[in-house]
């Protein structure tokens, strides 16, 4: 058995959306997205290649995995044992601080746990901005949760630059508020309202010419440090996501009653002269970009609205890192 290697790995929240593909199996999107990576939400994964197993084997939360979940990530690890020239079968044991299908982006922190450990473990080493293209093959959004900070994933032109680089550390006072409406698994998972949606949705063209603006936009706001700035263009992009579902047939919204609430809420906040913006992903979790120094100042008002356990502060969260006990 070979030494068992172990990865943590940090989700992130997409400030600028990614939604849709142009290579279902490549994972390829169909437009470049931004994200925050948060310190609060992590997975961490372990991979060891074992030849006294004849077939792999995964343990998700202690829990050993059914057939169709361990088949999931065997075509993952078949990547790196193709490239390592490894034919052993694997244990892997991946332990999730991040609510599953939640939308709370578990997949990303989660594949990009899995990448990190088995790149360890097979001996390939592959530099981060390479791993992050293996890391996009099992879940899109993982290619950013490869990078702290704040990260763009670049559509590129095939799968070898369709790849995510860091673009600052967000070391300057940046935070987020999670609103957790609903932890539990969504009805409608991302992949299937991704697909209907680019499939059928009028506005759908209209939201990838908006987003390349938005996405060279926040770069600069970023650049120049301008939170508010960084903000309006979240909460922007992120209602212009959603738009695209509402016109999809048949329409789909993640939103519920409390998603709502949250939102008047942020908006409340800002009245009051907090700096706050919101955004969603593909289910009804409102996550609020703040300033971290003003984050206990908006769990406290939304304790008004919300129990406390459903808000969950965080700041920047790290680049994938090895664990060593």
């Amino acid at each position: 058995m070979n030494k068992e290697k172990k990865v943590r790995a940090y989700t992130n929240i997409a400030l600028i959306k990614y939604w849709g593909k142009r290579d279902e199996k490549l994972f390829l999107p169909m437009n470049s997205s931004l994200s925050l990576t948060l310190d609060s939400f992590y997975t961490e994964t372990s991979v060891a290649f074992d030849d006294s197993t004849a077939e792999d084997r995964f343990y998700l939360n202690d829990a050993l995995q059914d057939d169709k979940a361990t088949a999931k990530v065997s075509r993952f690890l078949d990547l790196f044992r193709e490239e390592a020239g490894i034919q052993t079968a694997a244990i892997v044991k991946s332990t999730n601080f991040v609510p599953t299908a939640a939308g709370l982006a578990s997949s990303a922190s989660g594949m990009a746990a899995l990448a990190g450990a088995v790149n360890l473990a097979s001996g390939l080493n592959l530099d981060k901005t390479t791993l992050s293209t293996y890391a996009r093959r099992g879940s899109g959004s993982a290619t950013r949760s490869i990078f702290g900070g704040f990260v763009e994933w670049q559509m590129g032109t095939g799968s070898d630059d369709s790849f995510a680089v860091k673009v600052d550390d967000a070391s300057w006072d940046i935070g987020m508020v999670t609103i957790v409406v609903n932890d539990k698994q969504k009805a409608v998972s991302s992949r299937v309202g991704m697909k209907n949606t680019v499939a059928t949705s009028p506005f759908y063209p209209g939201w990838l010419t908006a987003t390349a603006i938005d996405l060279e936009n926040i770069k600069t706001a970023i650049l120049k440090k301008d939170f508010e700035q960084v903000g309006a263009i979240t909460e922007s992009n992120g209602m212009k996501m959603h738009a695209t579902m509402l016109g999809a047939n048949p329409p789909l919204s993640y939103w519920e009653p409390d998603s709502v609430r949250a939102m008047q809420a942020v908006r409340e906040l800002r009245q009051l002269g907090v700096p706050c913006y919101f955004t969603m992903d593909a289910g009804p979790n409102v996550k609020v970009l703040c300033r971290l120094s003003d984050s206990q100042t908006i769990k406290n008002y939304l304790s008004n609205i919300f129990d406390p356990t459903q808000l969950i502060i965080s700041g920047p969260g790290k680049d994938i890192e090895e664990i060593t006990d």
